[in-house]
């Protein structure tokens, strides 16, 4: 718990609560029920070990906040989450009813666990060990099974590193959602377009070439040459031989040319970076497809979005 004035309000309200839920207790030293709430609001942030963060505004001293948020009566509790209130109540309430107030907000302990899983994972990819990366991730997933990010990145680094049966069993779920989310369904087609290009010497770019300059239009060749170029990691070329195929023919083989670029665009789009990220461009999921300073988190969006306008284009 700490006491808010106009000084620190930014930083112990607003910036705290773009990490942390934070719970602002509006009261004063001559209010009853104030005094009750006082002690069960800071007995839960204990018991809540980090879930959410307290802190106390005196509205006598503070009136200018107070005035800020309309406080009309004391005790009055806000809910701050991601710099804006979200939710609050007034009056003093039993510990019962603060916990369902709580719980409705705050992250479950899973959740919480997940995530500092993740952040594990994503320190043992920067140290170069993917297997211990892996079972973090694993591990992530089993407190959260709810958690997509820490799914997205388990799947990502599983196809990364082979573990197509795993990656499969894991995708099964969010495919088959309504709508569909797209950042899975990228990871689908790049585990396909990988088990073709496993499959006996599917992956030797240059077996295509000669089908190809023979008849422009082998969409087959075409869509295998791509498929190769992705598993030697040669994004760029991969699509230009997919813009091929659309250029020529939107609509073929169920415009699975369509389906793979904006897959392979999807997972080339540099996420936003987290709060705690310590190396920008480079997710939990460990595959630095476009470099990691911020100067090549700039390229790679330029590069995704010159390639969606050519997409585009040639879908018009």
């Amino acid at each position: 718990m700490i006491d808010v004035t106009i000084e620190n309000f930014e930083s112990e309200v607003v910036a705290a609560s773009m990490a942390v839920p934070v719970l602002v207790d509006f009261w004063a030293p001559w209010c009853g029920p104030c005094k009750t709430l006082g002690p069960i609001l800071e007995k839960l942030e204990v018991a809540y070990e980090g879930r959410f963060k307290l802190v106390k505004i005196d509205s006598d001293q503070e009136q200018q906040l107070a005035s800020m948020f309309g406080i009309r009566s004391i005790p009055t509790c806000v809910l701050m989450i991601g710099g804006k209130p979200v939710d609050g109540f007034m009056g003093a309430q039993p510990e019962g009813k603060l916990r369902e107030f709580l719980d409705k907000h705050l992250p479950s302990e899973g959740a919480m666990a997940a995530e500092a899983e993740v952040d594990e994972a994503q320190a043992l990819l920067e140290s170069g060990d993917t297997q211990a990366a892996l079972q973090k991730l694993a591990d992530a997933l089993a407190a959260d099974p709810a958690n997509d990010d820490a799914r997205f990145d388990y799947v990502r680094l599983l196809i990364a590193t082979g573990g197509f049966d795993e990656a499969h069993a894991l995708l099964a779920e969010p495919i088959k959602r309504i709508p569909q989310p797209l950042r899975f369904e990228a990871l689908n087609q790049w585990l396909k377009a990988l088990e073709f290009a496993m499959q006996g010497d599917n992956a030797d770019v240059s077996k295509y070439d000669a089908a190809i300059v023979a008849n422009k239009r082998d969409f087959d060749a075409r869509f295998g040459r791509a498929c190769a170029l992705l598993a030697h990691s040669q994004w760029t070329m991969a699509m230009d031989e997919l813009l091929e195929i659309i250029m020529r023919d939107k609509v073929w083989n169920d415009q699975a040319a369509r389906k793979l670029i904006v897959g392979v665009l999807e997972l080339l789009t540099p996420p936003k970076p987290k709060k705690q990220d310590s190396v920008p461009g480079k997710t939990a999921g460990g595959i630095e497809l476009l470099g990691k300073s911020g100067a090549e988190q700039d390229e790679a969006t330029a590069l995704v979005n010159s390639y969606r306008r050519r997409l585009s284009m040639a879908l018009n």
